[in-house]
């Protein structure tokens, strides 16, 4: 059992640090992370109930459309609405790379739960599998979420409107064509490893302009 929750909670913390190391410039306090991963944590059990209770009552018949579009619009709104209510008023929320590392902390906290769930139900043979694929893929969704959050926080109202719609559909559009992939069954790994290179591209890449945009916005404080 210890080492099942270990192997499952592993890739999740060390995601999570991997972003807040690479901010060099200023720390988000631990604790306002710790609270996001666990608010992370618990959205996981009504959102897999809700999963469970649409496929049990057969609530939609095509299984792309519940594999691939509902899975991801709920999943990612969940995680949307968690940050939009609970962190993005936050004081803690204060420079525009907290969006990076309060993204990442609640999509780490889904996929946490969710993999030690999985991994205690089906044992250790997939562990890395989790790790490479469902586990960084939702922190990278969460990264990219992130960024946009902390973009509309530190932009002019008029334009604030525009980047928090964007953390909700830039992810959404991200995890269905993971979703997308993941229905090729056995030939999706073909499709998956060009998709997962460029989803780590593309969320280094607004790690990186977060930075810049830290940068910008020290500057203008001091």
């Amino acid at each position: 059992m210890f080492i099942i929750l270990s192997a499952a909670i592993a890739p999740g913390l060390a995601l999570l640090s991997f972003f807040y190391l690479r901010n060099q410039m200023d720390t988000e306090p631990r604790r306002a992370l710790l609270h996001a991963f666990i608010f992370g944590a618990i959205i996981t059990f009504p959102v897999l109930f809700i999963q469970f209770v649409i496929k049990e009552e057969q609530t939609f018949s095509n299984p792309f459309f519940i594999n691939v579009i509902f899975t991801s619009i709920l999943e990612e709104l969940v995680k949307w609405l968690v940050i939009f209510a609970v962190i993005l008023r936050h004081v803690e929320f204060d420079d525009p790379y907290d969006g990076i590392l309060f993204g990442a902390a609640v999509s780490l906290g889904f996929a946490t739960v969710e993999n030690v769930i999985y991994l205690l139900s089906f044992g250790l043979d997939q562990a890395f599998m989790r790790a490479m694929l469902p586990v960084s893929s939702h922190a990278l969704f969460g990264v990219v979420m992130g960024y946009y959050y902390g973009k509309g926080k530190f932009s002019s109202d008029e334009i604030q409107k525009k980047f928090i719609f964007l953390a909700l559909f830039a992810p959404l559009g991200l995890h269905i064509m993971y979703n997308s992939i993941l229905m090729l069954e056995g030939s999706f790994i073909y499709a998956m490893l060009p998709f997962m290179l460029f989803l780590w591209w593309f969320a280094l890449r607004k790690v990186k302009l977060a930075h810049e945009h830290l940068i910008e916005h020290l500057s203008k404080k001091f």
